[in-house]
């Protein structure tokens, strides 16, 4: 792929992966706190922001590709140190999501209420995990053909690239 093309798309990754983090996920939270009793969403509104906290990240990554590929001069080892204590607390922050599970159905006197959106916040969780996984494991993400027929040849997804990053500069 060429430069100009490939500067192309991370731009266009980093624009969508910045306004789902900062306008699409907030404004659902925002909208869903004015419609919904903050008790009664605990679940959702921790998976909006898992959600959020992990597309910050995303975002955040492909900015700094972005600037790598423009020329700018990015300090590696602050961000390499910014996502590897990202992971962990990505990390930290799934293993919590059956104790918020446990506490929504406790605010709900034992009971899974679908007037609840509970259905939604246990989609929203998952989301937030695959997008955990989407970044630090491997690339869900298949957007265009080159990556279609890499999956169609290897018969397994890629690894992602900024695990690759990560994985590349271990200290």
């Amino acid at each position: 792929m060429r430069k100009k093309d490939l500067i192309k798309r991370v731009n266009k990754t980093y624009a969508m992966e910045r306004s789902h983090a900062f306008i699409t996920f907030p404004t659902i939270a925002v909208y869903l706190l004015f419609t919904n009793s903050p008790l009664d969403i605990a679940f959702l509104l921790y998976g909006l922001l898992l959600c959020i906290f992990v597309l910050f990240q995303g975002q955040q990554y492909f900015k700094l590709k972005l600037q790598s590929l423009k020329g700018i001069t990015i300090d590696q080892n602050t961000s390499l140190l910014f996502f590897r204590k990202s992971r962990k607390i990505n990390l930290i922050l799934i293993g919590l999501i059956p104790f918020v599970f446990i506490f929504q159905i406790f605010l709900n006197n034992w009971t899974i209420k679908s007037e609840n959106l509970i259905y939604w916040a246990i989609a929203v969780n998952v989301f937030g995990i695959l997008e955990h996984i989407n970044y630090y494991n491997r690339q869900l993400m298949i957007d265009n053909s080159s990556d279609l027929n890499y999956v169609i040849k290897n018969r397994k997804l890629k690894v992602a690239s900024l695990a690759k990053d990560l994985l590349e500069n271990e200290i």
